[in-house]
């Protein structure tokens, strides 16, 4: 009995797993991240119009260098200065066209803010050994294990194949 309590105790203060998450992807199909389990997950929120949207062909060099063990997903966000102003079909011919993304990406969506997606409601208070709290621009990162607990916290201007996140892959 004693073990039993000691098991229930372990679940309900577990934090949540991403893999309990669902979105729609950029073409509207549902996207279900408990697919992704037994794999990291790099999640990134994206714009076509920012200093740094170039992250877009590292973040599919590193995508393609490490597709055995990590996906890599982007949500295009118009949080940020109003970088992300098209709908999802022009987006996704964008970033096809300009740098050859092939990896997921999820529907435009929300990263602050009162209509803040509960996804990233969840990695932006989620514990991990970086930081807590609000997105600051585009091109943070959230880096998941492969139970789907953030583990790592990234600013913008660490790029995606820096050595800062591909030591954890």
């Amino acid at each position: 009995m004693k073990t039993l309590l000691l098991v229930l105790a372990m679940f309900i203060t577990a934090p949540p797993s991403i893999h309990t998450f669902k979105v729609q992807d950029i073409d509207g199909k549902n996207l279900d991240l408990k697919k992704y389990k037994g794999k990291k997950i790099l999640i990134v929120n994206t714009a076509s119009k920012c200093g740094y949207t170039k992250q877009y062909a590292d973040l599919q060099k590193l995508a393609d260098a490490y597709k055995d063990k990590l996906v890599v997903i982007g949500f295009p966000a118009n949080n940020f200065g109003g970088q992300e102003p098209g709908e999802n079909l022009n987006i996704k011919e964008f970033c096809q066209k300009n740098f050859g993304v092939t990896f997921a990406l999820a529907e435009k969506s929300s990263v602050k803010g009162a209509d803040i997606s509960p996804l990233f409601k969840h990695l932006t208070t989620a514990e991990n050994p970086d930081f807590t709290g609000d997105i600051k621009w585009n091109f943070e990162k959230f880096l998941i294990d492969e139970n789907g607990q953030l583990i790592h916290r990234f600013r913008s201007a660490v790029t995606p194949m820096s050595s800062e996140i591909t030591k954890h892959l």
